[in-house]
């Protein structure tokens, strides 16, 4: 299933080509953008997000006369990279088949777009991507989680995080030794990290229970000290937090 961008300045050009592209089996998910500049910006998060991640994208259907960046730009901004997506040109120029295919091109399909003729892009696509060599996938390493530090990937044992805070789509994680900000909302590491202690007791904090050091009751209000900080357990957690404490080991 392909992921798949597709960017155009005009409107109904870009909505119908959305259209096609999600009607076709083969195009697990496609999202629009409205010039050169924007898919700049959404293919790098996508190759920040790495060939498995949640914002990857395979092939950008891309447009070529476009205010400003136009479409062969972009494309030769892609090659720089060193794992670019896909290229399909979508346009109403023939003059420009010669520069899009040393641009090294999956296709070049001209407008006004047909289903049978997108279809067959989308094939060569598909032919191109299982042609490539596949890069090994390593199941993420379950007691440690990635973090940046200036510029340096280091690993953080889960064991040693005592609570992580939710900012907006991140996560900052902390530990005895300092806290590290994370591109993962809360919601997934509740669940990823539920089997190993660690509870929700706000909208705002996760913990681990092996770090929660105390349980107070003041005026009505319930805290929890963990980390050397005391943080605020909502009304609705409250009782399961209470059952879990009195469960551990």
């Amino acid at each position: 299933m392909l992921r798949a961008l597709a960017v155009d300045d005009e409107r109904p050009s870009l909505e119908e080509l959305l259209y096609l592209l999600s009607a076709d089996p083969r195009i697990g998910s496609v999202e629009g953008a409205g010039d050169a500049t924007e898919a700049l910006r959404r293919i790098n998060r996508a190759l920040e997000s790495g060939p498995h991640g949640p914002e990857a994208i395979d092939v950008v259907f891309l447009d070529i006369n476009m205010p400003g960046l136009d479409g062969l730009d972009l494309a030769r901004l892609l090659t720089g990279f060193a794992k670019p997506p896909l290229v399909v040109f979508v346009t109403a120029h023939e003059d420009f088949a010669v520069q899009a295919f040393d641009l090294k091109a999956v296709d070049y399909v001209l407008k006004p777009v047909r289903k049978e003729r997108l279809a067959e892009a989308v094939r060569r696509a598909a032919e191109r991507l299982d042609a490539a060599p596949r890069i090994p996938v390593h199941e993420p390493d379950p007691d440690h989680i990635p973090v940046e530090l200036g510029g340096v990937t280091r690993f953080v044992a889960v064991d040693d995080i005592t609570h992580v805070e939710a900012q907006g789509d991140y996560a900052r994680l902390h530990t005895d030794r300092g806290s590290h900000l994370v591109r993962i909302p809360l919601s997934t590491l509740e669940e990823r990290w539920r089997s190993r202690g660690f509870v929700r007791i706000h909208r705002r904090h996760l913990v681990a229970l092996r770090h929660v050091g105390e349980l107070r009751l003041d005026a009505g209000t319930v805290s929890v000290l963990v980390g050397g900080e005391e943080l605020q357990v909502s009304r609705r957690h409250t009782r399961e937090l209470r059952d879990l404490l009195m469960r551990r080991p």
